[in-house]
């Protein structure tokens, strides 16, 4: 295991190696998940490009630090990261919460960022009164008390229906992330707002989306692409909030797909 102290916390993160002449990617992850969902796309892509995935603060094994969070503690966290392992010019695919840390990064140092991911995320993710009744119920009764709710809007009903085992276990993993952590990173959402900045984006971009999310559906989705200049939008069939866990094989023919497109693969990082 690898782990690094940024920006006053320790990152759990992964770093595997691939040719210096292909940009790095790097994979943040959504709220109540750690790196261990980006799996299934990692293992399709590993050996063809370097790749970065970490735990952001407050989740998987990384540190809580100082909470509740703003989205630029988790951009700097991730900026920081990047410096210590000299990457610079990344192609960042960021989901949902990782995907407004992603427009983040671009918007505070855009030397970091080659071009974006941005999968099942938005400008602004929620209102005021949703994140804070959201909090509220943290702090009386516990995640648990949400993950039922939480994992119909991540998965779709096939998957409830066929896949009970990984269904369990990725209940697991999100009542078993820290509550500070969790509800840390529901205050960031609450006031996280790249609306002004995504119409500032100028490298190339694609807003990915599964047609059945009940987190971000695809509308929001879509509305993010529209004010992004240039962006691709793309809607994954068969899939919930977490297409790199139902649908991976797609989400890494559309990356590829994109990486081609915009002629990314030539060196880049630090």
């Amino acid at each position: 295991m690898q782990f690094a102290d940024v920006n006053g916390v320790t990152l759990h993160y992964q770093l595997i190696g691939g040719p210096a002449s292909k940009p790095v990617i790097v994979f943040a992850n959504s709220l109540g998940t750690d790196f261990r969902i980006w799996r299934d796309v990692i293992i399709r892509l590993a050996g063809d490009f370097a790749i970065v995935t970490y735990d952001k603060r407050g989740h998987g094994l990384s540190g809580v630090g100082t909470f509740p969070y703003k989205i630029d503690d988790h951009v700097d966290d991730l900026a920081e990261l990047l410096d210590f392992l000299n990457v610079k010019d990344a192609i960042i695919c960021g989901l949902s919460v990782g995907g407004l840390v992603a427009q983040g990064l671009y918007a505070k140092r855009p030397d970091l960022v080659r071009a974006l991911i941005l999968c099942d995320t938005a400008h602004k993710i929620g209102t005021a009164d949703f994140w804070n009744e959201r909090m509220a119920t943290l702090e009386q009764s516990g995640i648990e008390s949400i993950a039922d709710t939480v994992l119909q809007r991540w998965f779709t009903p096939p998957f409830h229906r066929d896949s009970s085992a990984a269904l369990a276990g990725y209940r697991n993993m999100l009542i078993r992330q820290p509550l500070a952590g969790y509800a840390g990173t529901c205050a960031a959402l609450r006031d996280a707002d790249f609306t002004q900045a995504a119409s500032r984006i100028s490298v190339p971009a694609i807003c990915i989306v599964g047609d059945q999310d009940g987190s971000t559906p695809p509308d929001l989705v879509l509305s993010l692409a529209k004010l992004i200049p240039n962006a691709r939008y793309e809607v994954i069939e068969n899939s919930g909030h977490i297409p790199c866990v139902e649908q991976p094989e797609m989400l890494v023919a559309i990356i590829l797909a994109f990486i081609d497109e915009f002629k990314l693969g030539g060196k880049s990082n630090g």
